[in-house]
This record gives C-alpha cells, sequence and structure tokens, in this order.
C-alpha cells in the first residue's frame, strides 16, 4: 500500500496545485477532531450528550478554527474547475466528467449506508430499543448533510464556471444576498423554512470564490489575501460580538439562531477570512510539498478523505458503549479541567477505531474510476439517468441527516440506493455509448 502511494505522489504531474490537497486534508482533519472535542457524553441509566458548546461557552469562539467547511467547499470549487475544464480540452462532457468526479463520492457513501442499515438493524433484532438505534444512526450520519449539499454543487460545476466567465466576483455577491434576506426574516421572527435556499446558495458562494481562484480573480498574493483576511474577521467580530448573530460558528442549542442551519452571513464572513489565510499560505504550502514526504503524506491522506470523514462520527457511536456504558471513562462536569484531561484517552481511542474503519471501508473510495474517456459520446439516456440519479442521492441523503435523532432514516435508505444505482447505470459503456446528448 505505501509503495503505491509513493509511486501515485512520484507521478504528480508538475503543473497540479499541491497547496490545494493539502488545504483539504487539514479541513477534514479539523473538522474531524473538532467533533471528537465537542461532544459531551453522559450515561446514567440510559445514553445521552450534546455539545460542550451547551456547558462552556468559553469554548464558543473556538469554532472559528474548527468551523472549516467552507475551507473544503473552496477547495472543492478550485480543484473541481480545474478537473472539469482539463476534461473539456480533452474533448470530454459535463455527464461524463460528472459521473467520474463523483464516483468516489458515492462510492464510499453507499459502503457507508449499506453497512449503517445492516448494524441497526442486528441492534433492533438483538434486542436494542428503535430509538436508541435510531439516535446512533443520526448521530453516525451527520455527516451526511454535507454531502448533499457538495455533490449538488459539482453537478452544477459547469454553469458556475460558465457564470464566473460571464460576471466574475459579482456571482458569489448575488449567492449571498438570499442569505442574507433570509437571515433577516429570521431576524424578525419569521418562520425557519424562510433563508432555507442558504443550504445550498452559501456553499455554492463558497465553491465559487474556489473557482475564482482557479481563474485568476483572486490570485495568492499578499494584496489581495490580507484584506480578505482583515475584512472577513473585522466583519464576523461586528456581526457576532454586538450580534445579532451567535458567536458559535456550529450549532449550539443555547442560540435562537444557528450559524449552520441554514448557513448565515456571519458563516459567509468566515468563509472569506480563511480564504485569505489559505491564499497567503499558498507559496509557503507549495514549498513545503515539493519535498517527498511530506507530499506523500498528503497523498494518503486524500486518497482516503471521504471515508476518513464520513466515518469518524461512527467511531463515536462506537466508543459511547465502550468507554461509558462500560464504566471505564469517568464523567466529570463537562468543560472543567477534568474532563479536558480526561479528552486525551477518548481522542487516542476514537483514533484507533477510526483507523481501524479506514483500513476497512477505505478500499471502496481507492477503486474509484476516472472520468469516462474524453470523446466518448454521452448519450441522451444517460444524461437523463445521471440527473435523477443525482438528484435522488441528494434527497436520501438529506433525508437521512435531517430525520430526527429518535427514530432510524428507514424511507430515505431506498431513495439515496435507487440515485445511487442509476448513478452506476449511467457510467455502464453501453449506456454511455446510447444516442448522443449532442
Amino acid at each position: 500500500m505505501f509503495t503505491t502511494l509513493r509511486r501515485t505522489a512520484e507521478r504528480t504531474p508538475p503543473g497540479r496545485d499541491r497547496h490545494v490537497d493539502l488545504l483539504r486534508a487539514v479541513a477534514i482533519a479539523l473538522v474531524v477532531l473538532g467533533h471528537w472535542l465537542a461532544v459531551v457524553v453522559t450515561y446514567r441509566e440510559r445514553v445521552g450528550g450534546g455539545t460542550v458548546l451547551a456547558f462552556a461557552p468559553w469554548a464558543r469562539p473556538l469554532t472559528w478554527l474548527f468551523q472549516v467547511m467552507p475551507v473544503f467547499f473552496l477547495v472543492g470549487g478550485f480543484a473541481n474547475a480545474a478537473s472539469y475544464d482539463s476534461h473539456r480540452r480533452r474533448g470530454g462532457g459535463a455527464i461524463g466528467w460528472f459521473l467520474g468526479r463523483t464516483d468516489r463520492l458515492i462510492r464510499p457513501t453507499t459502503a457507508f449506508v449499506l453497512t449503517l442499515s445492516g448494524a441497526a438493524l442486528l441492534a433492533v433484532l438483538l434486542g436494542t430499543d428503535p430509538a436508541t438505534a435510531g439516535r446512533g444512526v443520526w448521530l453516525a450520519c451527520l455527516p451526511l448533510w454535507f454531502l448533499a449539499a457538495y455533490v449538488t454543487v459539482v453537478l452544477l460545476t459547469p454553469v458556475l464556471l460558465a457564470l464566473h466567465r460571464r460576471a466574475g466576483l459579482a456571482v458569489p455577491v448575488v449567492f449571498a444576498v438570499p442569505v442574507a434576506l433570509g437571515d433577516a426574516a429570521r431576524l424578525l421572527g419569521g418562520p425557519a423554512v424562510i433563508g432555507a435556499a442558504g443550504y445550498l446558495l452559501a456553499w455554492a458562494a463558497v465553491y465559487q470564490l474556489g473557482i475564482a481562484w482557479r481563474e485568476g480573480a483572486l490570485p495568492a498574493r499578499p494584496r489581495v489575501a490580507a484584506p480578505m483576511v482583515a475584512g472577513g474577521l473585522a466583519a464576523l467580530v461586528l456581526l457576532t460580538v454586538p450580534g445579532p448573530y451567535p458567536v458559535s460558528m456550529v450549532a449550539d442549542p443555547g442560540d435562537r439562531l444557528q450559524n449552520t442551519s441554514p448557513p448565515t452571513l456571519a458563516l459567509l464572513t468566515l468563509a472569506v477570512a480563511q480564504t485569505g489565510v489559505a491564499l497567503l499560505l499558498h507559496e509557503r504550502g507549495g514549498r513545503m510539498l515539493r519535498r517527498r514526504r511530506p507530499w506523500t503524506a498528503v497523498v494518503a491522506t486524500n486518497s482516503v478523505i471521504m471515508t476518513v470523514f464520513l466515518w469518524h462520527m461512527t467511531a463515536v457511536v462506537i466508543a459511547v458503549p465502550a468507554l461509558y456504558v462500560t464504566g471505564l471513562l469517568p464523567q466529570p462536569p463537562p468543560g472543567s479541567a477534568a474532563w479536558l484531561l480526561l479528552r486525551v484517552p477518548w481522542l487516542a481511542f476514537l483514533t484507533a477505531v477510526l483507523a481501524v474503519l479506514v483500513a476497512v471501508f477505505g478500499r471502496f473510495e481507492r477503486r474509484a474510476g476516472p472520468c469516462p474517456a474524453p470523446g466518448r459520446p454521452v448519450g441522451v439516456g444517460a444524461a437523463a439517468v445521471t440527473v435523477v440519479g443525482a438528484g435522488l442521492v441528494v434527497a436520501g441523503l438529506l433525508g437521512a441527516a435531517l430525520i430526527g435523532s429518535d427514530r432510524l432514516p428507514t424511507p430515505m435508505l431506498p431513495v439515496y440506493l435507487a440515485g445511487a444505482a442509476l448513478l452506476r447505470m449511467a457510467r455502464a459503456p453501453r449506456v454511455m455509448r446510447a444516442s448522443p446528448a449532442g
């Protein structure tokens, strides 16, 4: 395995922006670490829990460091714009590119969904209360909300790239306007459904910044990056410290308005600051990654990046009965010095469990296929099947993430699996060769 990864690292094309791959790996690592640090587990007669933010208000500003999902969307916009542009130059089309690009998302996710469903069914058959099993599945499925948004923006990449080439940096600004309007409506007491478009438009705005970076509209120079960092942080402080937005950049049960449900203007200002930091570090990161060992480590991490992200909360579900139900870990007050000290064995156990899960399930991500060969015609049938399949996948993922913590997301399983099956069908050569889509 190591030899294969080393050879892959050595065959890296000279024009590849390695700093982007580093950002992706660091972003997912910080997301995983942030989730693990924030989890509070309680066990008396039954398992309970929440987030440390409810017990330790001092931890809320720390979420500015650990809320780095904007970086993942930023990097996604950069990398997918480069990949699609390259595919088009070699004669490929949008549908073929999407099918290849999302294979590394869908394969590991399907393995995750099927395994989790089977484990939940087995637990119920062995006598576990369905509500308890539902809470475990809900916790494990928390990463799926991200994937629903990400698959959508990947599908829209050709449109978003064309929009950038027509309107430039005005595009993310326009996307941010409905987000701000939705925030205003909710702050004035409107229903929660107002601003729901922000679930897509906010992340599309960050993704668009990545496209702008790749296209040269946001060059990695201090004269561009420094104002983004300073302006983004200044706006973030003004929006959160005096208000009206909460300081926490992740869900906090004590706040009426959440910065992630849906994403708010405050979260977008954090994204601007993070984009500036990414640009500032570009040259330094590129120099470091010209060395073989750091670059090989980045390649190895990115080869299982989705597997790590998908399974990291499952490690928590496994750790709860192993450490708390058995009484191996004490339960001091959350946020106390003793609780913080016990985060060390907690993180060590979770890391070991996740390493096993990645060793078992990482092969599904590594086996993902490339984009169909450029020049091969994509049939009308393949295009229709792809769009329908992508829609079902997004609906299934979103439904599983939002269905609630007290019941199993059983109705959404066939929806997701139907979409994944359609995408697999669309990749079949006989479907791809059917009547050209023009």
